[in-house]
Formats: C-alpha cells, structure tokens, sequence
C-alpha cells in the first residue's frame, strides 16, 4: 500500500464514522457538555469542529493556503489565540448544517490528496503554524485524519455520557 491508498482509506472510514456518529446527536443535546474537570466543548462546539477538523488543514499543507489574510504571520499569534479556550469556539446549532460541512470538509481532504503526488507524500518536508519541526507531508496528512479520530472518539464519549446507545462498532465502524 502506498500514502494514498493509505489516506484515501483512511479518510473514508474516519468521515463515515463520525457522520454516522453525528447522526446520534440531538439538537436538544448541542449545549451539553461533561460536568467534571474544565475547558471541556459543549456537543455543539465539538460537532463544529469535526466539520473543519481534516480537510482544511489539508489544504494548508498541500497548498500552503491556511485561509489566512495576505501576510498574516502565525508566530505573532498568542498561545490562547493558536488554540482557545472551549468557550471561545464556536458551536453548530443545525445538525443537518453541520453534515452539508463535514461532507464539504471531506470533499476537500480527497481533492487535496488528489493534488498531491506520491513523491511528495513520501518525501516533502513541511512545518504547521503550531509545529516547526519539519515532517514530511504524508505523515501529517495521516496526522490530520488522526485529528478527526481523536475528536471522533471525544463525540463517541460524549454519546455514551449523555446515555445513547453506542459501543465500539459505532466509534470504529464496524
């Protein structure tokens, strides 16, 4: 199997679990969140992100456009701004919205992989706005499905938290 078989299959499996999870999810539900420990999103918020969590940042480092205005520097950006505090993020209130997104974001993670060759998959290197350390770009493409997964598995969690009727088959797909 080479980088693009492998993300290709990837991003299938990571998007339809997480629509399928979505699915699970009531609008009565969006401003839940656990009641223990801090900085904790509500449903809303983590269902926002899962739409923006993989194919955007794709696209930034397959084009180097991270969507942001013409000389915007990152490294003047404030720890508290590269990464919020849960209640400054924003939050979805329409889940047939937030599955129009994560389609849209998953469009453009394949259309993003689509445009790159397997050379540069195997041996571009490349940095993110909140790592220096060059890796190279397959590795952080599967990194970014890595971050759908992890949010995934935050939403099966909150699920399970809230009394729905999930188990391992509906965070893995099985």
């Amino acid at each position: 199997m080479n980088w693009t078989e492998l993300l290709r299959s990837e991003i299938e499996s990571s998007f339809k679990t997480t629509e399928d999870l979505i699915d699970r999810v009531e609008e009565k539900d969006l401003d839940w969140k656990p009641q223990t420990g801090s900085n904790w999103m509500t449903t809303g918020q983590l269902v926002k992100h899962l739409t923006d969590a993989c194919g955007a940042a794709m696209k930034g480092f397959v084009t180097g456009d991270w969507g942001m205005p013409e000389g915007f520097d990152f490294s003047q950006m404030s720890p508290e701004e590269m990464l919020p505090p849960a209640e400054k993020m924003p939050s979805i209130r329409d889940l047939g919205e937030a599955k129009r997104r994560l389609a849209e974001d998953k469009a453009l993670a394949l259309e993003m992989l689509e445009k790159t060759s397997e050379a540069d998959l195997a041996g571009k290197m490349t940095t993110a706005p909140w790592d220096p350390k060059e890796v190279v770009l397959g590795r952080r493409l599967l990194h970014m499905i890595g971050h759908l997964d992890q949010h995934k598995g935050q939403l099966f969690y909150y699920l399970k938290l809230q009394g729905k009727p999930v188990d391992t088959n509906d965070l893995w797909g099985a």
